[in-house]
């Protein structure tokens, strides 16, 4: 009989160890951090599509959001699908795609990142040569695959409510493991200053 006990008290201390983890690994997925799988090409070069990524959920909590930072957030169509892109605008700047050419706030931005040219289409939210002023709460965003992204230039810029969290880390396969880095200059990153080619 104690040796029934004892076993019954064995498998009792492993259960609630389990359920302990399990609790720890629900709590950070709803509040920390999730896994998200690339599925598509959208943004290639950076990402192939089946890796897998670690978003941060609190990053924003301690500190703003930046140009060049790449987020998950929900499709402005379709809320239950969660789209990936870099912050391009932050809210007050101005965008213009000129040519293949993306200024932010009247800046040239150097963007080693992407896969190919920035390309619009006829009827879409951006077109050539007309600014966009990023509202308040929003960010204007895109893919670094450009001719393969839906992205700000065809739906305009996304809630900033809508976001999940901000993309750090790779993780498979493990050969690709690294940390995801901003690739803007600091000084740009957050910067808000504005040139008078949008205001006059």
């Amino acid at each position: 009989m104690q040796f029934i006990k004892s076993v019954i008290f064995f498998f009792m201390e492993i259960l609630e160890t389990i359920v302990f983890i399990g609790s720890m690994f629900i709590a950070l997925y709803i509040f920390v951090l999730q896994p998200n799988q690339i599925k598509g090409v959208s943004m290639e070069p950076t990402f192939k599509s089946g890796q897998y990524i670690f978003t941060s959920k609190v990053t924003y909590k301690f500190r703003g959001m930046q140009r060049g930072d790449i987020v998950v957030f929900h499709s402005p169509k379709n809320p239950d699908i969660e789209y990936i892109k870099r912050v391009i605008g932050l809210p007050g700047d101005t965008v213009l795609i000129s040519g293949s050419n993306v200024y932010v706030n009247a800046r040239l931005i150097t963007e080693n990142y992407i896969a190919a040219p920035t390309t619009l289409l006829p009827g879409n939210f951006a077109q050539d040569n007309i600014p966009i002023i990023v509202e308040d709460g929003f960010i204007f965003v895109m893919g670094d695959n450009r001719p393969r992204s839906a992205d700000s230039r065809e739906f305009g810029p996304v809630p900033i409510s809508s976001v999940v969290g901000q993309v750090f880390f790779r993780y498979f396969p493990a050969n690709t493991m690294s940390e995801i880095k901003n690739p803007y200059e600091k000084s740009f990153r957050t910067d808000k200053k504005n040139s008078s080619l949008f205001n006059t």
